[in-house]
């Protein structure tokens, strides 16, 4: 199993680890990860990892089996031995993006309370699917919401609770078409604001900025109809 560092702190560039495998498809599985692994929709970190004598880029992080991280280059290469201490280094631009994006997804399932059946996440956009009938979508009026929200400056953080716990509380759960980090017997919540002050919380185990204030500022794009329900809401991060 691989520890995930970028749980303990998001904002983590550069680690250490050591090479406990390699995999089939040609990539490395370390001890522990700073490199977040594609999942619930944010893709995975791409970076590089350099070791004594070697060097090797990484284009993405995968799950593997038994809660590993495989670490992937983008195209065959020459791997650090197993047992070999390496550095590790994560494209930090790229992910920051991913950050700012999935905490302002978040807010978007606050501002347009129905069940989300889908979303993902990219560099400067990302969107979210909606449980949602027929009905006018006013951009203008959300976008206003969603930066006003941000301009609290909220606190972003977490907290833990059991599987039990979870099962308690279901209306904690957003998402229709992705489960919750389960497998640990305990459910990583990500809590926007705080006191009378918050505004959401929810299962996630994606990275996230610390405030809403390091989003930027929100507008919405297209908007499409997916279905005879589902309707897609296009949501960009600008500055």
């Amino acid at each position: 199993m691989t520890e995930p560092l970028y749980l303990q702190d998001a904002y983590l560039r550069k680690a250490t680890g050591r090479v406990v495998a390699h995999t089939p498809e040609g990539g490395i599985v370390l001890d522990q990860s700073v490199f977040y692994p594609t999942s619930g929709g944010q893709p995975g970190d791409s970076g590089h990892i350099t070791w004594d004598g070697g060097e090797m880029p990484v284009a993405s992080a995968a799950k593997a089996d038994g809660g590993a991280i495989a670490l992937v280059p983008g195209a065959a290469h020459g791997l650090p031995p197993i047992g070999a201490d390496v550095l590790q280094e994560i494209d930090w631009t790229r992910r920051f993006a991913h950050m700012r994006v999935h905490t302002a997804l978040h807010l978007l399932s606050v501002v347009v309370p129905l069940p989300v059946t889908g979303g993902s996440i990219s560099v400067g956009k990302g969107r979210l699917d909606f449980d949602m009938p027929d009905a006018e979508i006013d951009k203008d009026a959300l976008a206003a919401q969603l930066n006003e929200i941000a301009a609290r400056d909220l606190a972003v953080t977490e907290d833990w609770i059991t599987d039990a716990e979870l099962d308690a509380q279901p209306e904690l759960v957003k998402t229709m078409s992705v489960a919750p980090p389960r497998g640990a017997g305990r459910v990583r919540l990500v809590r926007i604001g705080s006191g009378d002050d918050q505004v959401d919380l929810q299962p996630c185990g994606g990275t996230h900025v610390k405030s809403t204030a390091e989003i930027g500022v929100m507008r919405i794009g297209k908007t499409e109809k997916k279905g005879r329900q589902n309707r897609r809401i296009y949501l960009h991060v600008e500055g």
